[in-house]
Formats: structure tokens, C-alpha cells, sequence
């Protein structure tokens, strides 16, 4: 499968790959600048250093990036990654895949997630083998749980740290 990158309004989602990732791993980021992207303010931040491994783990499963792992959040103008955003593997037996994002902080609150995630919403939803998009937040994430009631997901359920959400095609 040759992956494309996706174009909303004012981003760039590109597919994480396995170079990319270990760039970032490294801390050595001339490859990045030498393909053309700049870092945003604070990128690549804790919440992104944490979740890498993940990204990583997920590429080796798969033998080039399927849309089912993870993207790298870029403003479209400036060529600058401010975050990611991804699915946590292809779709199981129901047809469901879980969406999860970050942003760094410098640019919280412009829209940017709710923005990649209607991207990356649409291109799950052409695929007919997804039927339903799941999510989760920490109780007290109250800026995610406004974009995913924004982007339609319903609230299907709640323990005493998460809540749980759903979106169906």
C-alpha cells in the first residue's frame, strides 16, 4: 500500500514511519529539517516521547505504514509538526479502530485536533472495513471531551479515571 499524506484546511497529516520514529527516538532531528519539516514550539514533548515505543511496536507489526498507525500532526504552511494523531491498530472483528491525538501546548485551543481528527475520521470511514471509531479520555480532559462531542461521538460508558466514546459510520 503506497499511504498517502492527508490535507485538511490548514494541516498536513503525514504516516509515521519506521525512520521517522527512530529520528525522533534519536533526538537527532537534521532529517527531519533536511525533508522540509520544522519543530514546533516544544515538539517533541513528554506525551510524544512516550507514546514513539507505541508508534514503533505498531510499524513492526505491519511491513510499511497502513493509515492504521499513526500520523504526524504538521501546519500546512510552515511545513511544522505540532502533534500526532493515530489509531492504535488495523480494524478488529466488529470493524472498530480507537483514534488518540496529541498536540503540543504552544498550540492548544486553535482547533488543530478537533481539525486532523475530522481528517483522519473521513479517511478510517472510506475504508469499508471500519464501522466504528472508539476513543477514550482522562474525567478530568475536559478539552478532549469537548472536541469528541464536537466530532459526534457519543459517550458510551465511564470508570473512575476514563471515559469511554464511540462514533459509528
Amino acid at each position: 500500500m503506497n499511504l498517502k499524506n492527508l490535507i485538511t484546511d490548514r494541516l498536513l497529516l503525514m504516516p509515521f514511519t519506521k525512520e521517522i520514529t527512530n529520528i525522533i527516538l534519536s533526538g537527532d532531528f537534521t532529517k527531519l529539517i533536511e525533508m522540509g519539516l520544522h519543530l514546533g514550539k516544544g515538539y517533541p514533548d513528554e506525551e510524544t516521547l512516550d507514546t514513539i515505543p507505541k508508534i514503533l511496536h505498531n510499524l513492526d507489526l505491519v511491513q510499511e505504514p497502513t493509515g492504521f498507525e499513526s500520523w504526524m500532526i504538521v501546519l500546512k504552511d510552515e511545513m511544522t509538526i505540532i502533534g500526532d494523531i493515530g489509531f492504535k491498530g488495523k480494524p478488529n472483528h466488529l470493524g472498530a479502530v480507537d483514534i488518540g491525538y496529541g498536540i503540543i501546548d504552544s498550540e492548544r485551543k486553535k482547533g488543530y485536533a478537533s481539525e486532523a481528527s475530522r481528517g483522519l475520521i473521513e479517511w478510517a470511514f472510506s475504508n469499508s472495513e471500519v464501522t466504528l471509531i472508539t476513543a477514550k479520555c482522562l474525567l478530568e480532559n475536559i478539552g478532549s471531551s469537548k472536541i469528541l462531542t464536537k466530532l459526534n461521538f457519543n459517550e458510551v460508558g465511564r470508570n473512575n479515571k476514563m471515559i469511554h466514546w464511540e462514533l459509528q459510520n
